[in-house]
């Protein structure tokens, strides 16, 4: 660093740091984002996105703008926007992920007409937002595999001057990029097994598709942002408790990988008592696999499996309250008596998961059930706060609607 003056020794420094801080995180979703989110304030980018991967196309994750999140209430986000594109030359980001070489432009508007790539104006025009400088990079893992594209928008000055990325933001950049290369192999790698095993519960139940799973997991997030900012959570223990979250919510119906087939696929007619008995040994049965719990994220995986079907008000139809895993065997199958678990006894995260899980069954077709209407979905959820449901996490729920909608055109059901 001995080249470098002394205020970029700093910030290359606090970069190290940073990036050491990013490899606590254990979703790639949530890496993702917090990439971006750090990228942005290294270089004092107001506004920028994440694009992934998928197949031939690139897949916007995350966008973020600090001059419009100014002009919503307190608590409130920017709308859950999804779209892709194809990686070829003609957009910015396209020709970024197809090159792999980062690309920096001073003014958005003014773009040589014998480039093969143009600035896209749609977004600007609908947001009435101005974009002046653009500073897009490869996202890739160890390897030299491209995971996305980061695009970052208007860098400003200490004034609040918008002005073009300068070749030390470039530099910066550049060395959190690598320096983030590790946390996100260690998440991709996380993010694979993660895949694999919900893949295998898929194979099992074809109810639980990995659509729904990816479903449960988004809402449970944003009812916990919205849940954690109307109860003042600070903002470390908000990131932890995200971060685990995200992946455990995925694992809400993994203990069905060990329920018979007899029962599991069964449509007509519906289970008998003794099949409904088995069926509700699902729940000790995915706690079982996160048992011994050995991390916070293994405590928060079974804690979801075991808790998500107890109800708010101890009701008869919650299952399976407090129970000891020890005294439930999967080759007997039959769920023991345990003493009813109501109230804030139950996990915060089976209460957020018991909510999406619902909503997101009741919303889709399943092979015993027609789908019902959104606006049935959210009813229902709503009449039952204060009885199935914890009403402080409806409230959230009911808060973020217009996510909730998003994210359900976002990722629909598979044919």
């Amino acid at each position: 660093m001995a080249a470098y003056n002394k205020e970029t020794k700093n910030r290359l420094e606090q970069i190290v740091e940073i990036a050491r801080s990013l490899s606590e995180i254990q979703d790639i979703d949530i890496l993702l984002e917090r990439i971006l989110t750090e990228t942005r304030h290294i270089v004092n980018a107001d506004a920028g996105s994440i694009y992934v991967v998928e197949g031939n196309n690139l897949k916007i994750k995350y966008g973020q703008n600090d001059t419009q999140l100014k002009l919503l209430e307190p608590g409130e986000k920017l709308p859950y926007t999804y779209f892709s594109f194809p990686i070829d030359e003609t957009s910015i980001s396209g020709y970024v992920a197809k090159t792999q070489r980062p690309l920096n432009i001073e003014d958005a508007y003014n773009i040589p007409e014998d480039t093969p790539y143009q600035f896209n104006k749609e977004s600007d025009i609908t947001t009435d937002y101005h974009t002046s400088s653009i500073y897009t990079f490869p996202l890739k893992i160890k390897g030299g595999a491209l995971l996305g594209v980061i695009q970052i928008i208007n860098a400003m000055d200490d004034e609040g001057n918008i002005v073009p990325f300068s070749k030390e933001a470039e530099l910066l950049i550049s060395h959190f990029a690598s320096s983030a290369v590790q946390a996100l192999q260690r998440a991709y790698v996380t993010s694979s097994m993660v895949k694999r095993m919900l893949k295998m519960a898929e194979f099992r139940d074809p109810k639980e598709t990995y659509p729904h799973v990816e479903r449960v997991s988004s809402f449970s997030l944003e009812i916990y942002d919205r849940y954690a900012f109307n109860h003042g959570i600070p903002y470390d223990e908000q990131e932890k408790y995200r971060d685990l979250l995200k992946i455990g919510a995925k694992f809400h119906d993994v203990g069905k990988v060990g329920i018979s087939d007899v029962i599991l696929k069964k449509a007509f007619p519906r289970f008998t008592e003794e099949e409904r008995n088995i069926m509700k040994g699902h729940t000790c049965i995915g706690a079982q696999l996160f048992d011994p719990s050995e991390s916070d994220l293994d405590i928060i995986c079974r804690d979801i499996a075991l808790h998500h079907h107890d109800r708010w008000d101890g009701g008869e139809s919650g299952y399976p309250g407090k129970i000891d895993l020890c005294s439930f065997s999967i080759k007997d199958g039959r769920l023991p008596e345990g003493e009813v678990l109501k109230g804030n006894d139950i996990p915060l995260a089976a209460r957020i998961v018991a909510v999406a899980d619902v909503f997101d069954a009741l919303s889709h077709k399943r092979c015993y059930k027609e789908s019902w209407s959104i606006e049935e979905s959210f009813n229902e959820i709503y009449n039952s706060a204060g009885s199935h449901f914890d009403p402080e996490v409806v409230d959230a729920f009911s808060q973020i609607k217009d996510r909730i909608c998003s994210i359900l055109n976002a990722i629909p059901d598979t044919e």
